[in-house]
């Protein structure tokens, strides 16, 4: 067995020929956090503990999925021509958009066969989600990826940053602008902002912690993604600037709509009794 611990070497640890590499365990690491702070919040809003677990045991697989099939359809000429490599994800080739998307699918068709409000349970778990991406980006750090064009020693070091993110930086005698670190930043401080807002009384409506989570990172990644050199490209943007302009702009007049025309909409704070209430009325 080859320790490979307190190095920034991709690989964790390696039995033999079997490796667990550090992406993975940040990815995880990050998971096991957000499931767990969703279910102490959701306990507060008349969750039950199982419907996180459960949730996540449908969500894991399909995200994963989803993250792959987003990048294949952007790359499918090259797909097309190698159908043998569309499995091959520990080559590279996943998007946390895909991630995103197939999971909320999966939300939606959970919540309405379990006969919770999908809008609470989406905002119980989006500032825990984006803390989790947040952490997620470090998995990048380590694989040396996701980073941006090349810079210079001198712009990394009037960042104040560690000494051992600029050597990370470092990439075959290149220095990289840490585009992974702007996107965790960003991510962390949302978690933070989302979770102090959502405790004020009569401050959001159910869907709107959501709303908040979707509007903020998208605004962020759609800077971030423009600094980035390994990003899918589609006309003069990447790809996902372009899905982060459309979650933007739609998320700000969805938003808008269901305050304006749905003012009856319950409070976020008031959990899923309101929810049931209304089941009851009907």
């Amino acid at each position: 067995m080859d320790f490979v611990l307190g190095a920034l070497n991709p690989i964790a640890l390696k039995f033999g020929p079997f490796e667990i590499r550090w992406y993975g365990v940040i990815i995880a690491c990050g998971v096991i956090l957000a499931a767990a702070l969703s279910v102490k919040e959701g306990q507060k809003r008349g969750l039950k503990d199982d419907y996180f677990y459960d949730f996540l045991l449908w969500a894991l697989p399909f995200s994963l999925i989803g993250a792959r099939l987003y990048y294949v359809i952007f790359e499918w000429p090259y797909y097309l021509a190698n159908p043998s490599e569309i499995y091959r994800i520990w080559d590279g080739g996943i998007a946390i958009y895909g991630s995103l998307i197939a999971a909320v699918l999966v939300l939606l068709v959970y919540c309405r066969h379990q006969q919770i409000s999908s809008w609470l349970f989406l905002d119980v778990i989006a500032p825990n989600v984006i803390l989790a991406q947040g952490i997620g980006r470090w998995g990048n750090f380590m694989n040396q990826e996701a980073h941006g064009r090349a810079t210079s020693l001198n712009f990394l070091q009037n960042l104040h940053l560690p000494h051992f993110i600029i050597d990370q930086m470092n990439i075959n005698g290149i220095y990289y602008q840490p585009t992974f670190l702007y996107e965790s930043v960003w991510d962390v401080l949302g978690f933070v902002i989302l979770i102090l807002l959502r405790r004020k009384n009569h401050l959001f409506k159910q869907g709107e912690v959501f709303f908040g989570y979707v509007i903020w990172y998208s605004f962020g990644r759609f800077f971030v993604e423009g600094m980035r050199t390994d990003s899918l490209m589609l006309g003069p943007l990447r790809v996902s600037q372009w899905l982060s302009l459309v979650l933007f702009i739609g998320s700000i007049l969805w938003l808008l709509h269901r305050r304006y025309w749905q003012p009856y909409a319950p409070w976020y704070l008031d959990g899923q009794q309101s929810f049931a209430k209304q089941d009851q009325e009907k």
